[in-house]
């Protein structure tokens, strides 16, 4: 059972809590996109297990009418692993996903996987002609490039700003200079892309300068926060039109989701007992 801190943040151990998890949003005008918690694995049996259970979660949502899709990590679907168990298990996804109508998000890790992540995402998206989505992080150096090169393939990409620790040789850690990444690559996303543009963040700047820049340009895209924090923002925001998202973790690997997310930027926490009450 998870206890009553964690499950603001993690909406049940199995895949019913989380559809019911989405079925409630779904009433606030607010989509869900499921995210079955598990990464680093270096047992390919391990890797397997979870990518069954998309496959699974895939159908289980098709038998119904909520509006949710899924996404996984590349280190928890084979990466640690080999390159080869993560290309056949992605491309398994990706293909139920498919069939299936259900849209499938890459989430993305630390730098040192970026190259294989974007590398089979963007084989798959194209092969597939979309229904595929892929996180870029703004802290990296390398963005504003992955961008040019996405940014005629079908599909979506999810900006945020990046909550790894990177060396500084291949990120940017200075925060106002972040902000102003992140602004810059909407904007250049604004202008370029036919649309699928997602904007990964609570920050309120950046979600009213993708407002703006909606208006200037008329590109669709979507707000997307993580479950239990600023909640009554994303019904704001549904309720007024804007496309909402709340990406939603969920599984029994919930104590140790929050262990490694404490360890890797201790502000994490406070954060987020400060987001329950905004």
């Amino acid at each position: 059972m998870i206890p009553p801190l964690a499950s603001n943040f993690v909406a049940g151990e199995s895949a019913t809590e989380v559809l019911e998890h989405v079925d409630r949003l779904n009433t606030k005008g607010v989509a869900g996109i499921c995210n079955l918690l598990g990464e680093h694995y270096d047992d390919p049996a391990r890797a397997t297990a979870d990518t069954n259970a998309y496959l699974d979660l895939i159908e289980q949502i098709d038998h119904t009418d909520l509006d949710a899709c899924v996404s996984v990590k590349p280190s928890q679907i084979g990466l640690d692993v080999d390159e080869s168990v993560f290309t056949d298990n992605l491309t398994a996804i990706a293909s139920k996903g498919a069939a299936h109508g259900v849209f499938v998000w890459v989430d993305m890790e630390d730098y040192t996987t970026t190259d294989a992540t974007l590398d089979v995402f963007e084989s798959l998206v194209r092969s597939h002609g979309g229904g595929m989505g892929l996180c870029l992080q703004v802290n990296l150096n390398r963005t504003r490039e992955d961008l040019e090169r996405l940014a005629d393939a079908p599909g979506k990409i999810r900006l945020v700003k990046g909550a790894y620790n990177e060396p500084r040789d291949v990120s940017i850690r200075d925060k106002e200079r972040i902000d102003e990444r992140y602004r810059e690559l909407l904007e250049y996303m604004f202008e370029h892309f036919d649309g699928g543009i997602g904007v990964g963040s609570h920050d309120p700047a950046m979600i009213d300068h993708a407002r703006r820049l909606h208006e200037e340009y008329g590109t669709p895209y979507e707000v997307q926060m993580l479950t239990g924090v600023r909640e009554k923002r994303q019904y704001e925001l549904a309720a007024a039109g804007v496309t909402v998202y709340q990406y939603i973790p969920y599984g029994t690997k919930w104590l140790s989701y929050f262990y490694r997310r404490l360890r890797e930027r201790k502000g994490n926490l406070l954060f987020a007992l400060r987001a329950i009450f905004s």
